[in-house]
């Protein structure tokens, strides 16, 4: 409907004032008192017209009135808004639309073949929030081009090789290897705690620093057994603890690049184009970024002990993306303090391959903090990814305790909002601020948070069966007179989906859903929805389907789930 009012709104401009294109918005009050739509026509064009806003307002509903069967009412409001008010028979029609898992699907990114690379864990180190924050705000830019149209490849780059690696291997060859009965998790935990203490040694002990820079060459050489037995077990170990947490978080990925194999690439094509893009510089091989934008900045691609540095890296990556598939696009999911890094690697690819960096894109994320203050470093006192899911299940579980549901259904509901409440609390906002992360609220039933939205859905799902078991089928053949809050909201859905793929920003899908929800459990604690009595029954049970349906696709679509019992 948007998109038609948007389409009668600039033809009643054209007919009545000649103004062939105008840039007005056309959305959603704040109150839903005010309409289901409402735009700002009258005031962007009032000047150019000669006419005060309400003027251009009026003449606008005047020549509207009538056109468009699905428009109840329309009225201006204030200086010259004009809202508009939709039929009771549209908006039933687009409540039965709403109980059909498609509903919000769209076309925005119908026929791009669309790369997201995201989460970008280092093996050798622990999984800390960083990598939640990305693998969060990654899956749900996937999961919504996806509902957008567009085919989706999952990718994940991953540093296998490095001052990283050589210090964690360093740190294992003077603490040794962990007992062979560790659990999985904790041995990738030991291993990242002699990460910590070989980076400590880097920085602190000039020998530690040597030896340290010995082991890096050796494992791009190749050239040293025992480190080369120590580093496959090492990478094997973090890789499959990795596996663990992406099942966790329900992330699988189509393809898997690492370090090592893009390294010589991006070498030999930065050697290639030395004196063409790249310049030698004390014996090191740089790209002066000012050159090309005054924004950027010189950096390193290739060291004086002619080792590949990340960004050349980079351009191996970005050519074995592109020569592997014919991407229409290609989304890096990063925090924010990477952007001035990406954007130099990215001119630097627009020089060598313009066509690629056409296509390039990176979405920068803000950081975690938390409530009760900032809790990372790398010296050791860090809270890592994998913490923070199994606090989180902790807690759920706390709750979940006296449920009456078996062991294995209460451990899958725990698992289930533990994720969706540190999911929903990163997503919840603008992906580009930082946020606070509340342990306790995030794992609310109640209010702003994923569980709550999760409760709400299996509200409904309650509901339904309920209703199913009294015989009521749901149907909006026989509407009431009046048009409840929550159906009115039920039917921006599409459209919220639409701005979040065009935006690729997953906040607006969060919000609409908590709006939703708090609708829905108002109209739940004042209706009688499954009724056999109730002449209306099968029409409140259709809301309560089509938000069951909304609730669980659209949680799906930001990458939670929802358990089957709460």
């Amino acid at each position: 409907m948007k998109s038609t009012l948007e389409t009668l709104i600039q033809e009643a401009i054209q007919a009545l004032f000649g103004v062939s294109e105008a840039r007005f918005a056309v959305e959603y009050p704040a109150e839903l008192a005010h309409g289901d739509f409402a735009t700002n026509a009258a005031l962007v064009i009032a000047k150019a017209v000669g006419k005060s806003p309400r003027e251009v307002a009026e003449a606008i509903t005047a020549w509207m009135e009538g056109k468009d069967k699905n428009i109840a009412a329309i009225s201006v409001a204030g200086p010259g808004f004009i809202n508009f008010s939709l039929d009771r028979a549209y908006i039933s029609a687009e409540l039965a639309a709403a109980m059909a898992p498609t509903y919000g699907h769209g076309t925005d990114w119908a026929g791009r073949r669309v790369m997201v690379e995201y989460t970008q864990p280092n093996p050798f180190k622990p999984f800390h929030i960083g990598h939640l924050m990305t693998n969060t705000i990654g899956e749900a830019t996937a999961r919504i081009i996806a509902a957008a149209g567009g085919s989706v490849i999952r990718a994940n780059y991953q540093g296998d090789v490095g001052p990283h690696v050589a210090k964690a291997l360093y740190g294992l060859m003077q603490k040794g290897k962990p007992d062979e009965k560790l659990p999985l998790n904790e041995t990738a935990q030991y291993i990242g705690e002699c990460y910590v203490y070989g980076n400590t040694q880097y920085e602190e002990n000039e020998e530690a620093k040597k030896e340290i820079d010995t082991i890096n060459r050796s494992i791009y050489e190749r050239s040293d057994e025992a480190v080369n037995e120590l580093y496959d077990w090492g990478r094997k170990v973090t890789l499959e603890a990795f596996e663990e947490i992406y099942a966790i978080l329900g992330t699988q990925f189509d393809y898997y690049f690492f370090e090592s194999e893009m390294a010589p690439k991006g070498k030999e094509i930065v050697k290639a184009h030395i004196g063409k893009v790249f310049e030698e510089s004390d014996g090191a091989i740089v790209f002066h970024g000012e050159k090309f934008n005054p924004k950027l900045h010189t950096r390193v691609f290739i060291t004086k002990a002619d080792l590949p540095t990340y960004e050349a890296k980079e351009i191996g990556l970005t050519a074995t993306k592109f020569e592997k598939e014919r991407l229409d696009a290609s989304i890096v999911i990063t925090a924010v303090e990477q952007k001035d890094y990406q954007a130099v690697v990215i001119e630097a690819i627009r020089q060598l391959y313009p066509h690629y960096a056409a296509h390039m894109s990176v979405l920068a994320h803000g950081m975690m903090r938390f409530a009760e203050g900032k809790m990372s470093s790398r010296k050791g006192n860090v809270v890592t990814g994998e913490s923070l899911i199994r606090d989180a299940q902790a807690l759920a579980q706390e709750k979940m305790k006296d449920r009456d549901m078996d062991a294995k259904t209460k451990a899958q509901a725990a698992d289930s909002i533990a994720v969706g409440a540190i999911k929903y609390a990163i997503l919840r906002q603008g992906i580009g601020g930082d946020i606070i992360y509340d342990a306790e609220q995030s794992v609310s039933l109640e209010g702003d948070s994923g569980p709550y939205l999760q409760y709400t859905a299996t509200r409904a799902r309650s509901v339904m069966q309920k209703a199913a078991d009294a015989g009521i089928r749901a149907s909006v053949a026989k509407a009431p007179e009046v048009t409840y809050e929550i159906e009115r909201v039920l039917q921006r859905f599409p459209s919220i989906v639409s701005r979040a793929a065009q935006e690729l920003e997953p906040h607006h899908i969060a919000t609409y859903l908590t709006d939703v929800a708090a609708r829905f459990n108002s109209f739940y604690a004042t209706e009688q929805i499954a009724d056999p009595a109730d002449v209306y029954a099968p029409y409140k049970l259709a809301i309560a389907t089509a938000v069951h349906t909304t609730l669980v696709e659209g949680l799906h679509a930001i990458g939670i789930s929802v358990p089957e019992k709460m």
